[in-house]
């Protein structure tokens, strides 16, 4: 570099160029927020509706994701109603004794013993995927009904179906509060929770 070149280098941006160069970052940051408020409103929106299905489909096997109230009850129930052939849970701690996971589902110790199986290995949401994806297959199921959470569907389903190539997924959203209506938008910890799996959902779909 020339002794000119550096010197030009060195010389302080014009405050007119500079005024515009913050003004353009700050508009692109703005519209990136509003790009991702407005996200979150739809995502907010689409999970409020969801509902519990009061028939679902039958399917080869069911699988609870671990981690939020109502899911294992909910799983339990559609195994009895025989919506699946088995049930597997994803996500047990692994120092979970046998008595209190059953104790916990509800489940009469011969369906716990004949029809449940336990996942001990998945420490998070993916995790989840490739475990139910390695007991599917090996299986030989091609249908689950998938139990967790309305919030926590579409990030549970998304990681899925990226796992499950091939296999049907029914998702099915246990519902503990009701945020139809904009809901939502009135309970503090509802809004905190949406807000913050909205996040995760949108980096899921960014590493894929």
């Amino acid at each position: 570099m020339t002794e000119n070149a550096a010197a030009a280098a060195l010389e302080p941006v014009p405050r007119g160029r500079l005024l515009r160069i913050v003004t353009l970052f700050s508009g692109a940051i703005a519209l990136l927020a509003a790009v991702y408020l407005l996200g979150f409103a739809i995502f907010a929106m689409h999970v409020a509706g969801l509902k519990t299905p009061a028939d679902p489909p039958s399917a080869d096997a069911i699988v609870v994701l671990t981690g939020g109230q109502s899911r294992l009850e909910a799983a339990v129930e559609l195994l009895r109603a025989g919506k699946g052939k088995r049930l597997l849970i994803s996500g047990v701690h692994p120092q979970a004794r046998k008595q209190a996971l059953q104790r916990a589902t509800g489940a009469e110790a011969a369906l716990f013993t004949c029809c449940i199986d336990v996942d001990r290995v998945a420490l998070d949401t993916i995790g989840n995927a490739v475990e139910s994806a390695r007991w599917l297959t090996e299986q030989g199921f091609v249908s689950a009904i998938v139990v967790t959470n309305n919030y926590h569907i579409p990030r549970s389903v998304l990681e899925m179906q990226r796992q499950s190539a091939g296999i049907k997924l029914h998702p099915y959203p246990v519902v503990n509060s009701d945020l139809n209506n904009g809901g939502w938008l009135t309970k503090p910890n509802a809004l905190r929770v949406l807000f913050t799996e909205y996040g995760k959902y949108v980096m899921a779909l960014v590493r894929g």
